[in-house]
């Protein structure tokens, strides 16, 4: 049976490859995009970069193989140094002046605040990383929900930009735990996310479970306006309905447009706990972007 760092690799391994997968739909152009999509046919043609999804999912895992649990200051210090090393991966404005902030020594409770006229971020940075929190904590919701809690802090400090980061992870130890019933899996999230506008759109994707992805979208958002709420309900409502099919979620959510590669990564993160590695596409895993070795303490 798989340890509890071995599912948060595994959850890690979902979750980057599907972020590469949608950052490669996004630069292949327009003509190159139309076909991808019409044929179901992915770019094998170079190595796909992972962005900031993965490079903040990572710094999660190191800091649960270290200590356990998500210690808030030492994964702050780990975000704000990969952000130093690697700036360029993706990371929106927002995230640029608080990592950058808190590379050059300010404090994360602060750093976290200094946007949006100090109600700090409601996006979905939070969410993006979090699905290996649940896949680590799975089969314990008390311990997914304040983790995940604890794993916005350093960059989001809105109460919605935690709730999406609790929706995601939550979700994440439901497809870990052994839960295949699509609607069971979005009641449970539902009922675990922090009211706010997050939860909400959750509410509302529960009686769109066999509704088209594109009617799904149109009404839960697709991540292009960045927020939490706009971007977790449709991702987990694609990972809720594709258990059983990483490809199936991935293509649904490059179909719908917006923040592909964050809509992707959030699905793949908890696909990947019903599917196992041998369920993500082997020629995808290849092109993807080989992922750097744990930054562990010995």
């Amino acid at each position: 049976m798989m340890d509890a760092l071995g599912r948060a690799r595994l959850s890690l391994e979902g979750l980057s490859v599907a972020d590469a997968f949608g950052e490669q739909l996004l630069h292949i152009g327009p003509e190159g995009r139309i076909l991808a999509l019409d044929h179901h046919t992915a770019p094998l043609r170079k190595k796909w970069m992972w962005t900031d999804d993965t490079a903040m999912a990572l710094s999660i895992v190191e800091t649960l193989a270290a200590f356990g649990e998500i210690d808030i200051e030492e994964l702050a210090y780990r975000f704000g140094q990969r952000y130093h090393l690697e700036s360029a991966r993706g990371y929106g404005a927002g995230a640029h002046k608080v990592l950058d902030a808190i590379y050059c020594g300010i404090p994360y409770a602060t750093a976290a605040r200094m946007v949006f006229d100090g109600q700090g971020s409601c996006g979905n940075g939070g969410a993006m990383r979090s699905a290996p929190i649940g896949a680590y904590f799975a089969g314990d919701l008390d311990a997914v929900v304040e983790h995940a809690r604890r794993s916005s802090q350093p960059t989001h400090a809105h109460p919605d930009g935690a709730a999406g980061a609790i929706a995601v992870a939550v979700a994440a130890a439901l497809a870990f735990a052994g839960e295949r019933d699509s609607r069971a899996l979005l009641e449970t999230v539902v009922e675990r996310t922090p009211a706010g506008p997050t939860r909400d759109g959750l509410r509302r994707a529960i009686p769109l479970l066999r509704a088209e992805h594109y009617t799904v979208a149109a009404e839960l958002g697709n991540g292009s306006r960045v927020l939490a709420a706009d971007t977790v309900p449709f991702a987990v409502w694609c990972a809720a309905t594709h258990l059983d099919d990483f490809a199936g979620a991935c293509w649904a959510c490059a179909e719908v447009g917006g923040d592909i590669d964050t809509t992707c990564a959030m699905a793949g993160g908890i696909i990947v706990g019903a599917v196992g590695a041998d369920g993500i596409p082997a020629d995808w895993r290849t092109c993807r972007e080989p992922l750097p070795p744990l930054s562990i303490p010995s």
